[in-house]
């Protein structure tokens, strides 16, 4: 490799891990758990990710949209150490998956019931996180303005951010958006002397040792967690969900770079259940490969995975040694953050683009969102899947009627 090539790959890697600390402190707290397991996430599973991946851009780590199924997961098993022994098996299953050649399966996902599911975490993203970014307190019924002024400011510049005459400007592009939103953020509250105790900030263990990173790791319940149908239920909804979710990313992710050979679907199944396996035995949470993430590394000029091992090491040195640093980042824009991924996956846009492909397409589309919000994640999927099929019958027999053909002629 060349020296452009080796200065090129560590500017990538660090403009991916200021994209991904704060988006990986969030899904964590998003989760109802601590910050720092995000971060533990992306250094375990992520790196491991990154070793095995046949992609050489892709880049893993927690992602949002499965924060709802930690949380439903979570209040279903009951305790962290069996959702740790779910994530495990969910690992397992994706190498079942891999060995099963199942990755050329997703062609067959329908569009629809994909954007649905988008969509639907979108919209249980932003609703879960308004009480956050409000800092709505049940006890008294009041909002903190500090709070509300912390948020306000955050989504202003990550929707600002992404305005074309912030792109057309190359300098002001380099710049990530999550990253400005944090440095402003916590910028205004620490000016904000008076009122800052109404605010909550990231709250980081010191982890300058292996007593310390033992003391926040939590590692799997077997005894009590394999023999429970629930465990293994959560399970397979964890490795099918975030399969999906990384295949997908894979399909996205040729079209912003060019690979050759292609990355193996397979292959990266492998290597996101062995991610999943490490990470889950280590007390993280689960990974998927992430377009967001991996979008800026291809942005930002990475030409080999180097840029995301870089960027898993950086995480890493983030937490042991500048950990007093990001305690002082407030819980609202972390919030924000999440709030504008889950807008993203949910814009009106979407809902206009599902209804110009006709109805046949849309209705499956809105059973998948309801489908999900109202029961759950794998019972959604299954209702809009079984709905495109029988659209797909109606527009077969509608086509194919006598008084279609005899207009047609």
């Amino acid at each position: 490799m060349s020296l452009a090539g080796v200065r090129s790959d560590v500017l990538a890697g660090i403009i991916v891990f200021l994209v991904a600390l704060p988006m990986n402190l969030g899904i964590a707290q998003a989760c109802g758990l601590p910050p720092v397991l995000g971060v533990v996430t992306g250094v375990t599973g992520g790196l491991m990710v990154a070793v095995l991946s046949p992609s050489r851009f892709a880049v893993s780590g927690p992602a949002a949209g499965l924060v709802t199924i930690i949380l439903a997961s979570a209040a279903q098993l009951g305790s962290y150490p069996q959702l740790l022994t779910a994530i495990v098996l969910a690992g397992g299953i994706q190498l079942l998956m891999g060995w099963l050649k199942a990755g050329r399966w997703i062609a067959l996902v329908p569009g629809s019931v994909i954007a649905g599911m988008l969509a639907a975490i979108g919209i249980m993203l932003i609703v879960q996180q308004l009480p956050v970014a409000l800092a709505f307190d049940k006890t008294h019924g009041q909002f903190s303005f500090l709070s509300l002024a912390l948020t306000i400011v955050s989504l202003t510049i990550l929707f600002g951010w992404d305005m074309s005459v912030v792109k057309r400007r190359r300098m002001l592009s380099m710049i990530p958006g999550p990253l400005l939103a944090v440095v402003c953020a916590t910028a205004v509250l620490w000016l904000a002397a008076d009122a800052r105790s109404t605010v909550k900030t990231v709250m980081l263990p010191e982890l300058a040792s292996v007593t310390a990173w033992q003391a926040v790791m939590n590692h799997p319940d077997w005894q009590s967690a394999l023999m429970n149908p629930r465990v293994w239920t959560v399970a397979l909804t964890i490795a099918l969900v975030a399969s999906l979710e990384t295949l997908l990313s894979l399909e996205a992710l040729k079209k912003l770079k060019d690979q050759r050979p292609e990355p193996c679907a397979n292959r990266e199944l492998y290597a996101q259940g062995a991610g999943n396996i490490l990470s889950g035995l280590c007390g993280g949470l689960p990974v998927t490969s992430v377009i967001v993430r991996s979008s800026v590394n291809v942005n930002a000029g990475a030409r080999t995975r180097l840029s995301v091992l870089i960027h898993c090491l950086l995480l890493l040195a983030a937490v042991v040694w500048f950990s007093g640093i990001i305690s002082l980042i407030p819980m609202p824009v972390l919030a924000a953050i999440l709030i504008a991924t889950g807008y993203k996956l949910a814009a009106p846009k979407v809902f206009l683009q599902q209804w110009r492909q006709g109805l046949f397409r849309f209705v499956p589309f809105l059973i998948t969102l309801f489908g999900i919000i109202v029961v759950d994640m794998l019972s959604g999927i299954a209702l809009g899947f079984v709905t495109q099929l029988l659209c797909n019958m109606l527009a077969r027999s509608a086509s194919s009627s006598p008084l279609r053909r005899k207009k047609a002629s």
